[in-house]
């Protein structure tokens, strides 16, 4: 090889040593995974006290309103199965809640048959309380503002198949919980009771269940809860009497308004999270992390509800607090003595048929 031959290679060697330095390359760190975070222990030891008063407080409120509700069997009016329905779906969560409490804390450790029977009550419960609240307001909306339609029907007769119907409703919408699976978590450190699917169609089933979820279970409901309590509203001031009907669905209201206020939020968080999930909203680790910590922290406010009813039945509910003292005189739990005029005439009234 000549010296002139030796010189051309040199050139391009030096060209090729410029072009491709490798040195330059640049991470760039959109295209990172996010890093997995975890809540410092105070904070998950303080959620694991929460759920564990939520349960002791849920169980025995929600059974006191059951036996307050069934203790008069004859006169239980479609609202009130209703209610003593929303109060099963109650318990039904709250039975939940110190398995929840436990694996904060040590990790999921009741094996995969709990797990599936844990996040099947969870969403049974879920969507139960929401399908039996929107009954209670078509309901409240049929004896109020349709009540020449509603005397032509045996409204106990339906009440009863419209609850077998939601709670098939809810077993059917619960089904996906059996794909719920025990498997490692992110860090490594626990075993976690969390859905899994199949690889190659995951993305498709998820979405699929958000969807049933926001729709069934939030945006249908609430919009028939809306537009009926805003039709009877409006009716209540148009129409003699209608004071004594305001008290009637003061109880209501208040129960419609707390499910609201508990659930709400987390509705809204799973959206976003939905709408991150499919793509149709761009996000930084840094959103992503906020809605990761915000679904757990509005899930908690979410659990609340369980133990909320029954104290808005003994603060708001004059004939609830009524009916309790009649069933605790006739256990013997209280002395019995002559009930008062108001009394009498507050559990005699038949314009409430719900707990005022």
């Amino acid at each position: 090889m000549t010296e002139l031959d030796m010189d051309d290679f040199s050139s391009i060697y030096e060209e090729l040593n410029l072009t491709y330095n490798y040195t330059q390359f640049i991470l760039d760190l959109d295209t990172q995974p996010c890093n997995f975070f975890t809540f410092p222990d105070a904070v998950m030891i303080t959620v694991c006290i929460f759920y564990i008063l939520i349960f002791l407080l849920a169980i025995p409120g929600n059974l006191v309103v059951g036996v307050v509700i069934g203790n008069n069997k004859q006169t239980m009016s479609p609202s009130d199965l209703y209610l003593l329905n929303l109060a099963f779906a109650d318990i039904f969560l709250a039975l939940t809640l110190p398995f929840l409490a436990t694996s904060l804390t040590v990790g999921w450790v009741f094996g995969d048959a709990l797990c599936k029977i844990v996040t099947i009550l969870q969403e049974l419960s879920f969507y139960s309380s929401i399908l039996f609240l929107t009954c209670i307001s078509v309901d409240r909306y049929l004896v109020i503002v349709r009540a020449m339609e509603v005397r032509k029907a045996s409204r106990q007769m339906v009440s009863w198949g419209v609850c077998a119907a939601v709670w098939t409703v809810g077993a059917l919408l619960s089904l996906p919980g059996f794909l719920s699976s025990v498997s490692p978590s992110k860090n490594g450190t626990q075993m976690e009771c969390t859905e899994h699917y199949d690889p190659q169609s995951a993305d498709e089933w998820r979405l699929a269940t958000r969807i049933l979820r926001h729709t069934l279970g939030f945006l249908f409901p609430l919009a028939i809860m809306m537009s009926c309590y805003g039709i009877t509203i409006q009716r209540l001031f148009h129409i003699r009497g209608g004071f004594q009907r305001q008290r009637a669905m003061r109880v209501i209201i208040f129960v419609v308004v707390a499910f609201l206020l508990c659930w709400t939020p987390y509705h809204v968080t799973v959206m976003t999270d939905t709408f991150f999930r499919a793509k149709i909203v761009p996000y930084t680790c840094l959103e992503r992390k906020a809605v990761d910590q915000a679904m757990f922290g509005t899930q908690s406010l979410g659990l609340l509800h369980s133990c909320i009813n029954p104290v808005l039945y003994a603060f708001v509910g004059k004939k609830f607090r009524n009916r309790l003292v009649q069933v605790m005189r006739k256990m013997g739990l209280m002395e019995r003595r002559t009930a008062s005029r108001s009394s009498r005439s507050s559990l005699s009234s038949e314009i409430t048929s719900t707990f005022m």
